[in-house]
C-alpha cells in the first residue's frame, strides 16, 4: 500500500522535525498522529503507567492551549515519551526550552527548567512533612503583602488566609516560599502571627524552595472556616524583579500588595497573568505607585488555575 507508506513517511518526517525544533504542543501532536492513537487510547496507556490525565487536558496540551506544569503532569510527559516511542527527555527538553523563546518577553522570570525542578523538590519536601498536595483547605480569601528592601531585595512577605476545611481533622497549613534566584533558604525564617504556631521547616538550597508547617490550635471539621496569619523573612538574594503566585484549583479572592523601600523605587510596575508557569504572559496592565506608601497592588475577585503576579523595572 504505497499511499499508506507515503503517509507514514510524511508523519515520521513531521515528527522528527517537531522533536528537533518544537514547540512542545506541535511535537506532541505529531507524535500522537505518527502512532495513530486516539486520545482515549493515550489516556488508557497513561493509566496503565499509573498516571491520571484527562482527555481534555491531553487535547489542550497538543493544541497549545495549556502546558503540563504540575508534578503529576510532568510525570505524564515522561510516560508519553515511552508510550509514543520517543527518545528519552525529548518532550521534556521542549518544555524547558520554551522559556528561552524571546517572543515570550519574560527576561526576568525564572526559567521553566527551574520551575520544573522546583515542582519536584516541593513534592519531596511536602512528603517529608507527611503533607499531601491537597491539604484539606479551600481558600476563601488570601491577602499577601510583599516588602522590597533598600537593596532592591525581596525582604519578606506577610500572608493573611481565610480558609474552609473540606474534610474532618485538618489542623495545619504548609506555607511555601520560593525565593529569588541566588537566595539562601537556610537563612530564611517563618513567623506565626495569628491563630497558628510554627512547626517543622524544610528547604532546598538549589531551587530556593522553603516550606514551613503552621499548626492550628484546633482540629477543623468539614465546613469549618478559619483565619490565620504568618510572615516569611527572606532578604537573602539580589535585586528582585517580580513576585508571582500560582494557583491550582479555582478559589476565592486574592490580593497582592508590593511595597518598596523609599530608597529603592522602581521606574515602572505592571501586573500579568499566565495560564501556567510555562505559558506566555497575558493581561499586562501598568500599575502606578501610591504616594507616601510606595506600593502597588492587584486584586483577583475569584482566582482561576494559573499564575498572577506583579513585575517591575529598576531602570
Amino acid at each position: 500500500m504505497p499511499h499508506a507508506t507515503q503517509h507514514a513517511d510524511v508523519a515520521t518526517a513531521e515528527l522528527d522535525s517537531a522533536l528537533r525544533g518544537g514547540p512542545f504542543h506541535v511535537a506532541l501532536r505529531a507524535a500522537i498522529a505518527a502512532r495513530g492513537l486516539p486520545l482515549q487510547r493515550v489516556q488508557h496507556h497513561l493509566s496503565r503507567h499509573g498516571v491520571k490525565v484527562g482527555v481534555t487536558s491531553l487535547s489542550y496540551w497538543q493544541q497549545g492551549a495549556r502546558r503540563p506544569q504540575r508534578p503529576e503532569s510532568l510525570r505524564a510527559v515522561r510516560a508519553l515519551e515511552e508510550i509514543l516511542q520517543l527518545p528519552q527527555e525529548s518532550l521534556i527538553r521542549l518544555l524547558v526550552q520554551a522559556d528561552e523563546d524571546p517572543a515570550s518577553h519574560r527576561p526576568a522570570a525564572r526559567s521553566y527548567r527551574s520551575l520544573v525542578e522546583a515542582s519536584g523538590v516541593l513534592e519531596r519536601l511536602l512528603a517529608e512533612l507527611d503533607s499531601p498536595l491537597d491539604g484539606g483547605l479551600h481558600t476563601l480569601g488570601h491577602h499577601e503583602r510583599v516588602r522590597i528592601g533598600a537593596r532592591r531585595e525581596l525582604a519578606g512577605r506577610e500572608s493573611h488566609h481565610i480558609v474552609r476545611a473540606h474534610r474532618d481533622g485538618v489542623d495545619r497549613f504548609v506555607a511555601v516560599h520560593h525565593g529569588d534566584p541566588g537566595c539562601a533558604p537556610e537563612r530564611m525564617s517563618v513567623h506565626a502571627l495569628e491563630n497558628c504556631r510554627t512547626g517543622r521547616v524544610r528547604s532546598d538550597h538549589g531551587t530556593g524552595v522553603f516550606v514551613a508547617e503552621l499548626l492550628f490550635d484546633t482540629r477543623l471539621r468539614a465546613g469549618d472556616t478559619f483565619l490565620f496569619r504568618y510572615g516569611v523573612e527572606d532578604g537573602t538574594a539580589g535585586a528582585s524583579r517580580e513576585y508571582v503566585r500560582g494557583f491550582g484549583p479555582a478559589g476565592g479572592q486574592y490580593a497582592l500588595q508590593v511595597r518598596f523601600d523609599e530608597n529603592a523605587l522602581p521606574v515602572r510596575c505592571h501586573r500579568f497573568a499566565q495560564h501556567s508557569a510555562a505559558a506566555p504572559r497575558s493581561g499586562r496592565q501598568e500599575l502606578a505607585l501610591t504616594g507616601r506608601h510606595h506600593s502597588v497592588h492587584l486584586v483577583e475577585p475569584r482566582v482561576r488555575s494559573g499564575v498572577v503576579g506583579i513585575g517591575w523595572d529598576w531602570e
